[in-house]
């Protein structure tokens, strides 16, 4: 019989930021027992590095440059068929709690349910960061990460709470419905994206003298990609930093709301076992991409380094085995995954693989995974394949980037300018095209958001529409 299927997707949750994946301080107890009773993916990535667009490709199995949801305001309105609607199609009921970042609650989004669902601000997004184009574009002048920073409370743990209660509800209500088909629960949680606020008791589990340097800072002589440094400039947080305590605080708090994140998931699946669903419900843990965490000097996500493009994936559950998976996957892999599970199929991505048949085969190491990005601060597009040894960044206007993964996980050293490595950047220029055409799909993209701008009335009314740093959830029930 087929089981059951929860998905439960964080925000920003970096991969490494996992006591089962060898993070020296963070403690995630409850998804590293998780993992410990299933498969942990160690090489899963994003489609796209932001949040609107990796959730517009999540719910279709398509890329962006598929489904033309560039950035955080073209957010997901149902249009595009996509695993939800596959299974409302075979009768599976389909029900969502918490974030999904799509278009309105109105939306046929192929859920027969939306408990407390966290849409785009206002149905349309952040407009204003669609206006890319360096001579047109605005620098940020508030704080991505927030006022303050710190121990707390804030309208997302709030929020992560209010979800975790209704999910847990919502075991037992289905438990007492006397329905005994199969069925699918999609549960979205916001931590740990910032804003960098946490419960005094998870940021205590972070001492300020004990956290490790970032890596390749700036300040140390680390000099970044003249792409990356344009696109870090549209909203600069680490240079609004009071102090260098105040660094570590965010870093502390970052971690503390995985640590957040990891009690909530604890929550949720001690209420699954409690209603009876333990033993025949399979379980996906995922992010919707990473977050740079101070690496480079960056923070958030929006570029193609490790950091903010891979992301953590768990599965769990009847008849998966024990143990990690190296071959490289992709959440519009999960995506088909979802619709598998039930029988059903979706119209995606080309070369979409189950996620239990990546399992149940033979390590693919050389399997090709790409990622994208044309959202906040790009001045042009930016494409990564990963295949193989190689991680291949692509940007329009710009030199790429080659990192050899086998020899430098941390991608430190650059060898695209080497001449020895030649040969390496013309094969993964020429596998990238096969996926897409890099230019043509830079200028859709400026060509679509230009659109967007004109409808909305011109640069300067748009520059006024979306929130101006991260979305509010809805008003909660104790708010009004």
């Amino acid at each position: 019989m087929t089981s059951n299927l929860l998905i439960l997707m964080s925000d920003e949750h970096q991969a490494r930021a996992l006591g089962c994946a060898g993070h020296p301080l963070v403690q995630t107890p409850h998804l590293d027992a998780l993992a410990g009773r299933g498969t942990r993916f160690t090489n899963a990535y994003t489609p796209s590095p932001i949040c609107v667009p990796a959730r517009a490709s999540f719910a279709t199995g398509r890329y962006a440059h598929q489904t033309r949801l560039w950035d955080n305001a073209m957010p997901y309105d149902g249009a595009i068929p996509g695993w939800g609607h596959a299974l409302q199609g075979q009768g599976v009921p389909v029900e969502s709690i918490g974030k999904l970042h799509y278009r309105s609650a109105e939306d046929p989004a192929g859920f027969d349910v939306e408990h407390l669902p966290m849409m785009v601000a206002d149905g349309v997004g952040m407009v204003w960061a669609s206006i890319r184009k360096e001579d047109e574009r605005i620098i940020g002048k508030g704080r991505m990460l927030g006022d303050h920073i710190g121990p707390g409370q804030s309208k997302y743990t709030e929020y992560d709470a209010a979800v975790t209660a209704r999910t847990r509800q919502w075991f037992q209500d289905r438990a007492a419905s006397g329905d005994d088909r199969p069925w699918c629960l999609y549960v979205g949680l916001v931590a740990p994206h910032f804003p960098l606020v946490v419960p005094q008791e998870f940021y205590d589990l972070y001492a300020l003298d004990r956290l490790p340097p970032s890596k390749l800072h700036p300040r140390d002589g680390h000099q970044r990609h003249p792409w990356v440094e344009k696109q870090n400039a549209f909203m600069d947080s680490e240079a609004k930093f009071t102090s260098e305590d105040e660094r570590k605080v965010a870093i502390a708090s970052y971690l503390g709301l995985c640590s957040w994140l990891d009690h909530n998931v604890g929550e949720i699946l001690a209420a699954l076992g409690a209603a009876g669903y333990g033993d025949n419900t399979t379980i996906v843990y995922t992010s919707d991409h990473g977050d740079n965490l101070g690496a480079r000097g960056l923070w958030g996500k929006s570029n193609l380094y490790r950091e903010s493009v891979e992301v953590p994936l768990i599965l769990a559950g009847p008849d998966v085995p024990r143990g990690i998976c190296d071959t490289p996957v992709s959440l519009v892999d999960l995506s088909h995954t979802i619709g598998t599970h039930f029988g059903a199929d979706i119209d995606g991505t080309t070369g979409l693989r189950s996620l239990a048949d990546v399992i149940a085969e033979p390590p693919d190491p050389d399997r090709p995974i790409f990622s994208e990005y044309h959202a906040a601060g790009a001045v042009s597009g930016a494409f990564m394949l990963r295949q193989g040894r190689w991680k291949y960044h692509h940007y329009i206007g710009f030199a790429p980037e080659l990192f050899d993964l086998e020899t430098d996980p941390e991608e430190t050293t650059d060898l695209a300018s080497d001449p020895g490595h030649a040969p390496v950047v013309a094969m993964m220029e020429q596998a990238l095209r096969a996926i897409c055409d890099p230019d043509q799909t830079d200028a859709q993209a400026f060509a679509d958001q230009a659109d967007l701008i004109t409808r909305h009335g011109g640069r300067e009314a748009a520059l006024a529409l979306g929130a101006p740093g991260a979305t509010p959830p809805p008003v909660l029930e104790t708010d009004s």
